[in-house]
């Protein structure tokens, strides 16, 4: 059943108490503070230390492996190889590729080929250094190009394809060859975006502890606690019962810990075997290894349209280069082209996208997982579209506005939309009417437009369960407890539980307490990724509080002789709309509510509807309900140097209602940092050898708050019938159109198409050169 059936978008009473107002996380205080517990933080009685030996090669056999000198070492308690943990796995059930160790081969430069548990980290680096690989280095692939081409050279052998193609797309929407055959004009060209990564601050950490009943309790900086529950039951050859998964507090992730990794698993092994705690804590340079980041893509955009600006036909060609293994690249490969038809609309389509293996570090999910690359590509495009016709580039995307309520070229429904307001708002902000195109030489303003999705429509693997579950306890002393299993990454997501059980049930939210990301105490939920969080466990929240709103009001209706619409729950007190003088508190009610209905609490869960076009992957992108953003930037280049600074970035987001407006505004400028960053600064690249160039946040190039522009964030509330009282995502969307707003001031400010990321200082003078000499 659809959300709008069972929740509404409005609060329980047709006002908010909490819910609009800019409340504070419930962890705020103790993150300050330093009171909040991470994964390193925890310290267990004889606790072991765990390395893990890497790869020197980016491609190679295993010919052999000698343990045995650190095996001998004294403090080294258990040293494991491929061999003890063989079973593949990957977080998409159809593509299970890795092995916690490599059992006969290394893939990328950094690969996991061992690992030591000892009495501490120098002990286990040492006894690293005594471990004999003997390798057979094979070519390494490091091109997408050549990978594409090549059949002799495998980085996956025994797969059904002897290629080396990871996912290939092809899907037509519409006449396309006719739009382009009739259209006005046609504007073909290539672009590239490069590989960045996510550079949280929190490393990747796990603890693993068996008990002497054998139950193993994994702590771990993930934000896919379920997933990885399933993934050790299945490496490791156990009952997912004896298995408890913890996310504590995290410190960053956006999308670089949604995979299982290596060390969650040699944790549990090595704990296994000795008997003993052991944790593991990557350096920041084996974060870099492990990677997940954004894919470099290679795209070529075609768009046919009409005289007026519209929009007739899209052709997308995609190389995507997903490095060593899978990960999410299934969805990658379809979301590079199914997340592309929306604000605007399309009345044909085709995208044909295709993602190789690589022997570089595996990439995956970054923020705005597969759709940031391609929202690039296309919304350059569109403002050299606008540029070839004479056409205000804001006006043009007014003009191809798809609407609300509408369903797009590809299947995928669209409920809310209030990309119109968006527009609105940073072009007035901007002075765009004013400013565009009458900047001097040097300054511009730039514009693009974006959609993204709130939640995915089926689960990682298939089931007909909730997505998301929540369960309430009651306490006598008025305390409300909410279990859930969704992580929080430091979005909020555990203080939206709080806002939205507290809005129901008439609390001050700090008589809620959220319990969460623990597989032994709360139901199941799939994770942080896809900004499903808030929306999901947001609807789950509510469909649970009012079960139990429906119980308190019950007993307290039958207590005071009234009908139950009289009954209203605010501030702690419940009261009688019709006898302001007859109240009791909300403890007295839950009492009143115990007494009736036996031991008090509750369960809510969230399902999507049935979504998605009818065909194969029509479902991969459907989303109960989509965000929308538009981004005016303006940058300043310097012509001598080729230095590009980004002055200011306004953005204005559709988030449906902002359940915390601070939070949202947090988010859509956190993601308009992470935009400007990867347009001008960051790159995730490998040299002629698979090293990493940078593998340090000393060498990766990452802005300070010396090199942020000043953002001004606006919100734009469309409320959606689907969302927890009308609210859609925030964490993600914000990002896409930053990047192509800053390409398209550039070309404003001095007269330059950038197609090809990051633009650097070089990039820039080469095309400065070029324009010099065309016009010479």
């Amino acid at each position: 059943m659809a959300a709008r059936d069972r929740h509404g978008p409005e609060a329980p009473w047709g006002e908010f108490e909490i819910v609009g107002k800019a409340n504070r996380k419930v962890d705020g205080l103790d993150k300050a503070t330093g009171a909040a517990l991470y994964t390193d933080d925890i310290q267990l009685p004889g606790m072991l230390h765990a390395k893990i030996l890497r790869s020197p090669h980016p491609h190679a056999r295993i010919r052999g492996i000698d343990v045995s000198a650190a095996e001998a070492m004294p403090g080294v308690h258990a040293v494991i190889t491929g061999r003890d943990l063989p079973t593949r796995y990957g977080i998409i059930p159809w593509t299970p590729d890795e092995t916690a160790l490599a059992v006969d081969k290394v893939r990328f430069l950094g690969d996991e080929v061992a690992a030591v548990a000892a009495v501490d980290e120098d002990t286990a680096i040492e006894a690293l250094e005594r471990i004999r690989v003997d390798y057979e280095v094979l070519e390494p692939l490091l091109d997408p190009e050549e990978a594409l081409r090549r059949t002799d050279v495998l980085v996956h052998e025994g797969r059904k394809r002897a290629d080396n193609v990871s996912k290939h797309v092809a899907l037509e929407f519409g006449p396309v060859d006719d739009a382009f055959r009739d259209a006005d004009l046609v504007v073909e060209n290539d672009y590239s975006f490069h590989g960045t990564t996510h550079a949280p601050i929190e490393p990747h950490c796990a603890v693993a502890h068996w008990s002497a009943s054998g139950r193993l309790t994994l702590w771990s900086s993930t934000q896919i606690t379920h997933y990885v529950h399933r993934a050790l039951a299945r490496v490791l050859g156990l009952d997912p019962a004896r298995i408890r998964v913890i996310q504590p507090c995290l410190g960053g992730a956006f999308g670089g810990k949604s995979d299982p990794f290596s060390l969650e698993f040699c944790v549990a092994e090595l704990a296994r075997r000795t008997g003993r705690p052991v944790k593991m804590l990557w350096t920041r340079e084996e974060v870099f290894y492990a990677h997940r980041g954004r894919h470099p893509m290679r795209m070529r955009y075609r768009t046919a349209v009409r005289k007026d600006g519209r929009i007739t036909g899209v052709d997308a060609r995609i190389l995507i280069d997903g490095g060593a293994y899978s990960s999410y690249g299934l969805v990658t490969t379809y979301y590079s082209g199914q997340l592309l038809t929306g604000p605007y609309a399309f009345p044909s389509y085709r995208f044909d996208s295709t993602r190789v293996f690589t022997n570089k570090p595996p990439c995956g999910p970054k923020r705005g997982h597969g759709s940031v690359q391609p929202r690039f590509a296309f919304e350059v495009q569109l403002d050299e579209i606008a540029h070839a016709l004479g056409i205000d580039p804001i006006q043009l995307r007014r003009r191809n506005f798809i609407g609300e309520g509408v369903e797009t070229v590809n299947g995928q429904r669209i409920t809310s939309n209030g990309f119109l307001r968006c527009l609105d708002l940073v072009e007035e902000a901007s002075g765009w009417k004013e400013r565009y195109g009458r900047l001097p030489r040097g300054r511009g303003l730039g514009v693009a437009g974006s959609m993204y999705i709130s939640g995915t429509n089926y689960p990682i693997y298939p089931n007909d369960m909730p997505q998301a579950g929540v369960q309430i306890k009651v306490d006598r002393s008025g305390l409300v407890t909410v279990f859930t299993g969704g992580n929080d990454i430091g979005q909020g997501s555990n203080s939206v539980a709080a806002y939205l059980v507290a809005e129901e049930l008439g609390l001050d939210q700090r008589d809620v307490r959220v319990v969460a990301a623990d597989t032994d105490l709360c139901p199941v939920d799939l994770g942080a990724y896809s900004s499903r969080v808030t929306f999901m466990v947001g609807n789950a929240c509510i469909d649970a509080a009012r079960k139990l709103r429906r119980q308190v009001v019950e007993a307290v209706a039958d207590e005071w002789g009234v009908d139950p619409h009289r009954i209203r729950m605010v501030r702690g007190t419940v009261l009688d709309l019709e006898d302001p003088e007859r109240t009791m508190t909300t403890r007295q009610a839950f009492h009143l509510a115990e007494a009736r209905f036996d031991t008090l609490g509750a369960t809510g869960s969230y399902n999507t509807p049935k979504l998605g076009g009818d065909y194969r992957g029509g479902s991969i992108g459907a989303s109960p309900a989509y965000s929308f953003t538009a981004h005016v930037a303006e940058v300043e280049v310097d012509e001598e140097t080729g230095m590009v600074r980004v002055e200011k970035v306004w953005c204005a987001h559709d988030c449906g209602r902002a359940l915390n407006p601070m939070l949202v505004a947090g988010q859509i400028e956190g993601s308009c940092y992470m935009g400007v960053a990867e347009a001008l600064l960051e790159d995730h690249d490998v040299d002629h050898h698979g090293l990493h160039r940078g593998p340090s946040l000393l060498d990766y190039r990452m802005p300070t708050s010396m090199d942020v522009p000043e953002f001004l964030a606006f919100i734009a509330e469309s409320v959606d019938p689907e969302g927890p009282y009308g609210a859609k995502e925030a964490g993600e969307g914000p990002l896409h159109s930053s990047i192509p707003a800053v390409a398209n001031a550039i070309f404003d400010a001095v007269g330059i198409r950038l197609r090809h990321l990051p633009f650097t200082p070089a990039r820039v003078l080469r095309a400065l050169r070029e324009q010099e000499a065309a016009h010479a």
